[in-house]
């Protein structure tokens, strides 16, 4: 996951936060810090704990991941994908739309790479579910 390239954390922080429009003030309650902490933080006076960014993150929408790798935390080993660029590019939709997005689009991933890392074992049944034709009847029941 490839992130703006921004000075610090605390400026990616504030850019976050501004893009979502979200106060400072608003942001701090929701992170559950005091105001003068969080302007800290954003001007990179503080360095905030692994479970206050998560809090920040929670309050932001977005992953806690990117916060983690943004203060250097955790190493971001997996590119983007063209999806999660387009998503979190998307200025249309909110920060919650774009995180609930980007959720249920990492846990189909996740779901793929464990069925990957499973043994072949012989399908009872292949292919995907049954898709209709467009006139929404079965090819059994359609006379000809």
């Amino acid at each position: 996951m490839e992130l703006p390239k921004v000075g610090s954390l605390g400026e990616y922080i504030r850019q976050q936060r501004q893009q979502a429009k979200i106060s400072l003030r608003q942001l701090a309650a929701q992170a559950g810090v005091s105001n003068p902490y969080l302007s800290q933080v954003e001007r990179g006076l503080r360095k905030p704990s692994a479970e206050i960014l998560n809090q920040i993150a929670k309050g932001l929408h977005i992953s806690a991941q990117a916060l983690y790798v943004q203060a250097g935390l955790i190493e971001d080993r997996q590119p983007d994908s063209d999806v999660l660029t387009a998503i979190r590019a998307d200025v249309t939709l909110t920060g919650r739309q774009r995180q609930v997005l980007i959720d249920i689009y990492e846990s189909f991933r996740r779901e793929n790479r464990a069925d990957t890392a499973q043994p072949t074992q012989p399908a009872e049944h292949l292919g995907d579910d049954p898709v209709l034709p467009y006139d929404g009847v079965t090819p059994q029941t359609r006379e000809g």
